[in-house]
């Protein structure tokens, strides 16, 4: 298993992975960058500055997350979300379709290894309202505006 970590505007990042693909990405208020990139993981720290640059708005670095079968349906149905857009945990479990799952997605969001890839601050309460988040509801805040920003209208 490889490890690097990187600087990023919401914390320290850092990449596990393998030949089989990345199976971790964390976010950390403290923590040193690596040194060199291990050449495994190059691709997905390229990927991920070019997410922060403004440059990229989905990823395609192999992937191997681990999880049951549930939680891999729930993070595939994740990915599925569109850039810049939200859905409630209530219509992420209509499309996964068992609305009486509703904890048990919000439970395999809350378990998503793969930050930011795995978009998971993209899932809302019913209300509108920023709900639960593993790194922090200032960090989902930060994704969700920089994936849709409000510009400013020309007055003339």
């Amino acid at each position: 298993m490889e490890i690097t970590s990187f600087t990023t505007p919401l914390g320290i990042a850092t990449i596990m992975g393998d030949e089989n693909g990345v199976s971790k990405i964390s976010i950390a208020d403290e923590g040193v960058e690596s040194g060199e990139i291990p050449v495994i993981l190059q691709e997905a720290v390229t990927q991920i500055k070019e997410y922060f640059e403004g440059n990229r708005t989905h990823f395609n670095f192999k992937r191997n997350p681990q999880g049951t079968d549930f939680q891999q349906k729930v993070w595939q149905a994740l990915i599925e979300i569109p850039y810049g857009q939200t859905i409630s945990y209530l219509d992420l479990s209509k499309k996964l379709g068992d609305v009486k799952a509703i904890r048990a997605v919000a439970s395999a969001n809350g378990k998503n290894p793969l930050w930011i890839v795995v978009p998971c601050h993209r899932v809302i309460g019913t209300d509108g309202s920023l709900t639960g988040y593993a790194g922090g509801l200032w960090r989902k805040k930060w994704l969700l505006e920089h994936e849709n920003p409000t510009t400013q209208q020309s007055l003339f």
